[in-house]
């Protein structure tokens, strides 16, 4: 199924279910090659028709994706961290790919991005867009693929909201 527009999404936070590090290929920028095998060797990419990607399993996920509790989290985080990781399931354009020109337009700072997101990520809620969404989330994709910004708060997981429901203490009452 194509990327659908923004404007259909009401909401979305990762859920650490690792789909997107099962089931899709990461290309690597040169830059993002270089700093990888710097830190873990050659071995961890392979070459492709249209570039060089990270090492998948027999299973079919990334060497990268780990097993935490009940969630599945990248091992690469801050600078290793390729941007198509950290874009997923979004994709931002200065210019309408996918069609709905009119639904997937976004002002940010005065420019014109078209964003689109992939509706095979489950994590993704329907509807109305949220504030929490046009305000924090879009804006922090924007700035990622345009190379404004690299921190990420609202574009990944929430690695302490997913530690504390693993760790958790269960309350028993007498």
């Amino acid at each position: 199924m194509p990327p659908i527009a923004w404007r259909y999404i009401n909401d979305w936070q990762c859920t650490a279910c690792g789909i997107c590090c099962k089931e899709y290929d990461v290309a690597l920028r040169f830059n993002e090659w270089l700093n990888i095998v710097r830190v873990y060797g050659v071995e961890v990419t392979v070459p492709g028709l249209n570039g060089v990607y990270l090492k998948r399993r027999n299973d079919g996920s990334c060497v990268f994706l780990r097993k935490f509790g009940n969630f599945w989290i990248c091992s690469l985080q801050d600078y290793l961290k390729p941007q198509a990781c950290k874009l997923w399931p979004f994709k931002v354009y200065t210019r309408p790919k996918y069609g709905q020109e009119k639904q997937a337009l976004f002002i940010y700072n005065g420019r014109k991005f078209y964003i689109y997101v992939d509706p095979a990520c489950p994590a993704i809620k329907w509807g109305n867009p949220s504030q929490r969404l046009v305000e924090r989330v879009i804006p922090e994709f924007i700035q990622i693929a345009t190379g404004q910004g690299q921190t990420q708060r609202y574009s990944t997981a929430n690695l302490n909201k997913l530690l504390m429901q693993i760790i958790r203490p269960k309350i028993y009452i007498i």
